[in-house]
């Protein structure tokens, strides 16, 4: 069986001199699919992550920690990525939750962020972007033929669960 494209589906990637990638994955939505309020965007983290569990079987679980949440297999061991509390941000633009990376075995250091965001635009726009990631496999084939592809499928399966009006 076929899924259903996604409306207004765009996807982009860029690669720094350093080695640094960004990655735009977004989705038009018919209507807003959280408040506009502090707790709608922890909603779009909460989702997202639940769908990292999911996409990978729940091999790779979130452990949540008093500096952030870690994404480690089977929830145990060192930390594939590590990434710091949660940062809201709530105004006229849209609503989103940003999670600095802090480091992990994926990441070559810990700089950049992931952030989960839905546009005030009419119809909105949910996005996950990621910023900056410095991956360890970023100047390998092996980055483009698994991590980034892991996280575009990922965020597919997140505006499709998103748009079909998934609660955390």
């Amino acid at each position: 069986m076929r899924r259903r494209e996604l409306d207004g589906w765009r996807s982009a990637h860029r690669r720094s001199a350093d080695g640094g990638i960004d990655s735009d994955e977004c989705v038009r939505a018919a209507r807003p699919v959280v408040p506009p309020t502090p707790e709608g965007a922890l909603d779009l983290g909460r989702l997202y992550w639940r769908e990292v569990e999911r996409a990978s079987r729940r091999i790779v679980r979130l452990r949540p920690d008093e500096e952030g949440v870690e994404l480690c297999l089977l929830g145990v061991g060192p930390a594939l990525l590590r990434f710091g509390r949660p940062e809201i941000v709530v105004g006229s633009a849209g609503v989103g939750v940003r999670y600095p990376i802090t480091g992990g075995l994926l990441a070559r250091r810990p700089v950049g962020s992931i952030t989960l965001s839905q546009s005030s635009s009419e119809p909105p726009e949910v996005c996950a972007a990621v910023v900056g990631f410095v991956p360890r496999l970023g100047r390998t084939p092996l980055y483009d033929q698994l991590q980034r592809r892991v996280h575009v499928r990922i965020s597919r399966r997140y505006f499709r669960r998103l748009l079909a009006g998934a609660r955390p």
